[in-house]
């Protein structure tokens, strides 16, 4: 039979079987004798590895991890309560909380001052949970730095933080900070150097030098709480951020931990640290204090430190320095002038001040002798000053 034949003959089987309502047996139907088309096999997905959380993914996560288990249990939330009084001189209790990292054994916190500033009352929990009241032994308003003491009798204190070198440092290095944010305690933020050398304000209102900046989120909370590197060494102490609603923004700023070095000690054996003073008043130079100066027929550098006043039988006096000898009104105020125009010490330019205290404060110690290099009357000269303590 022919394929149309077979194809006609096909249409009238069916026609008739629905009409007669019949079903057609099975037989009747007869198989294709074309190849059939062939199933793919499917794509067989491989199992699933299953997570190993005791295995970081790389080398860097595992130097996160190891830091953090080395140095966590050191890292303390202090919690300070300050009173103030309502209009009936009711006293009305403040609450402040902030970081610390134990600097000894023998139960010494190191923090920023500004966390335990007006404290009345502090108390330290540790890592496990543990609290403990407090006592401020010293504190740092210029450096913001302070230092706190734990009394613990029977259980062991928490390892204190190795201290690393602030003078290494390069921009770019990985580091890692540990603090009590917003309250939430034991956290970690990783982030990298970004700047070195940064000037930060003090909160007396003086300068900080050698501040790193880091992009490690910094928040409140954090304050008072390590900088550290991959090697669970402290280069810094978390003190500021720059940002416009309190939050991290990217720009945070820790006090270098050669200033701890430097400070600290004196904390925990005189309650103070004793800052290099030169025993002069001054004023920065200005292009608008030279153009002033100028105008009025005062010959003035172009940039300097213009001594206003020497403090009596302070250093500077006692070098020989001078200060103003007359007093001349500038517009709305009254300036001495006539005094030595400070331009160097030790051969750094001091043109403003910054310069100048930062250079005091991060370069010498009270009876270090410096080189102090001014103009008088036109002249250059220099004289060796010996530092005494900033009264």
């Amino acid at each position: 039979m022919n394929k149309s034949r077979f194809v006609t003959f096909m249409i009238v089987a069916l026609t008739i079987g629905s009409i007669l309502g019949c079903k057609l047996p099975e037989s009747f139907f007869v198989a294709s004798t074309a190849t059939p088309t062939s199933i793919p096999t499917p794509t067989q997905v491989p199992p699933a590895i299953p997570p190993t959380s005791a295995e970081p993914a790389n080398a860097l996560e595992a130097q996160i991890g190891a830091v953090y288990e080395q140095a966590g249990a050191s890292v303390v939330n202090i919690t300070s309560i300050s009173y103030t009084y309502d209009f009936f001189l009711r006293p009305v209790p403040q609450e402040g909380s902030g970081s610390g990292f134990f600097y000894d054994s023998g139960g010494h916190i190191v923090t920023n001052y500004h966390v335990v500033e007006n404290a009345e009352e502090l108390t330290v929990t540790l890592d496990d949970g543990r609290s403990y009241p407090a006592t401020i032994v010293g504190v740092d308003p210029t450096n913001d730095l302070a230092v706190i003491h734990v009394e613990v009798e029977a259980e062991p204190l928490p390892l204190p933080i190795p201290l690393g070198d602030s003078d290494v440092l390069r921009v770019g290095q990985f580091v890692v900070a540990i603090g009590n944010p917003f309250g939430q305690v034991g956290t970690l933020t990783v982030g990298v150097i970004s700047a070195l050398g940064r000037i930060i304000e003090s909160p007396d209102g003086r300068f900080i030098g050698e501040a790193i900046q880091t992009d490690a989120a910094i928040n409140p909370g954090n304050s008072g709480g390590p900088l550290l590197d991959l090697r669970g060494q402290l280069i810094g102490v978390n003190s500021q951020i720059i940002s416009p609603n309190r939050a991290s923004a990217g720009i945070g700023f820790a006090v270098p931990v050669n200033t701890v070095r430097r400070v600290v000690p004196q904390l925990i054996a005189q309650g103070r640290y004793p800052h290099p003073w030169l025993g002069v008043d001054y004023l920065p130079l200005t292009p608008n204090w030279v153009e002033a100066f100028r105008r009025a027929e005062l010959a003035v550098p172009d940039e300097g430190l213009l001594v206003l006043q020497v403090a009596p039988n302070g250093p500077a006096e006692q070098a020989g320095i001078r200060g103003g000898d007359r007093v001349i009104r500038m517009g709305n105020v009254r300036v001495p002038v006539g005094g030595d125009v400070i331009t160097a010490i030790d051969g750094q330019p001091m043109t403003n001040a910054k310069d100048f205290i930062v250079y005091l404060e991060t370069k010498t110690l009270v009876g270090d002798t410096v080189q102090v290099t001014f103009i008088r009357d036109g002249e250059e000269q220099t004289v060796p000053v010996t530092l005494a303590e900033r009264r």
